[in-house]
């Protein structure tokens, strides 16, 4: 892939092949860290504030200290300015800073990274496969945007080598949980469903609007726990997310899926562009 020419780390634009990070990080070295991924169009980054309040809920939750708002913002700001980008995919990432070769802390001030790249669209629908790992709902990082990513790589790299593009989750009680980066919805007997935040998925940020947009719309959204064998008898599904929006599936394993012709999903797909239009941060 070609990398951006810039990034931002702790306050300053650099040049990303002169950026570096120490190699006691702990970000690196164990994964202690959380992060944020939103996207920006026409200059501005979308639904900032809802991203920097889940970025301090994940950073209260790890120890972690957060950025103020206009750090963040400024950051993200100054990092597509770098990289001449209008329309970006933004990455905001935070660790613990250096620490021990183990688990335990260190004393340093924790580390930030902003990351810009172009914003690449989606095909018009997706595929997913369900894969034999579980998610713990009872885990210490359930619910956080935490940089432990090792489950998600695997699980990615099992569905691509399948022929899919998304891997979801069932929990350790075999409910329907989510995906690598996305959260999973579907139709049933026309309502749509998706798990409640009990099942250990993540809060996602476009989870969220779409609940608030199918509520404006009259639209009935149930949030439900679900078998795993809910995706085998549904009669829609999608995905959403922050680079996705309304994501409709073509596929789930062997099973063909409306994708775009899925009326219900038409309908919540309308319903959530209405109510995101004109706003930068709905």
């Amino acid at each position: 892939m070609n990398l951006p020419s810039h990034t931002w780390i702790n306050g300053r634009i650099v040049s990303t092949s002169e950026a570096r990070i120490s190699p006691f990080d702990h970000g690196f070295l164990v994964g202690d860290g959380v992060f944020e991924t939103l996207v920006a169009r026409h200059g501005k980054p979308f639904t900032p504030t809802r991203h920097w309040r889940r970025l301090v809920t994940s950073c209260q939750a790890m120890n972690i200290t957060a950025p103020e708002f206009e750090t963040y913002v400024n950051a993200m700001l100054a990092t597509m300015q770098a990289n001449d980008l209008t329309d970006a995919r933004i990455r905001v990432t935070l660790t613990s800073g250096d620490g021990p070769l183990g688990s335990d802390r260190g004393e340093s001030p924790a580390t930030m990274i902003v990351a810009a790249t172009p914003l690449k669209p989606w095909p018009p629908t997706d595929t997913v496969m369900t894969v034999p790992w579980t998610r713990n709902e009872r885990s210490a990082l359930a619910g956080i945007k935490s940089t432990s990513y090792g489950d998600n790589v695997r699980a990615l790299a099992l569905a691509h080598g399948e022929g899919a593009g998304e891997a979801l989750f069932a929990n350790t009680r075999d409910e329907l949980c989510e995906g690598t980066g996305t959260n999973i919805f579907i139709v049933s007997a026309g309502v749509v469903k998706t798990p409640p935040l009990s099942s250990g998925c993540l809060a996602g940020i476009t989870r969220g609007l779409v609940l608030e947009a199918c509520a404006a719309a009259g639209i009935v959204v149930e949030e439900v726990t679900l078998p795993i064998e809910a995706l085998h008898s549904c009669e829609e599904a999608f995905l959403t997310s922050s680079t996705r929006d309304v994501h409709p599936l073509a596929r789930v394993d062997q099973r063909a899926m409306p994708g775009v012709e899925g009326p219900v999903t038409q309908r919540v797909a309308k319903a959530f562009q209405d109510f995101v239009a004109g706003r930068d941060d709905p």
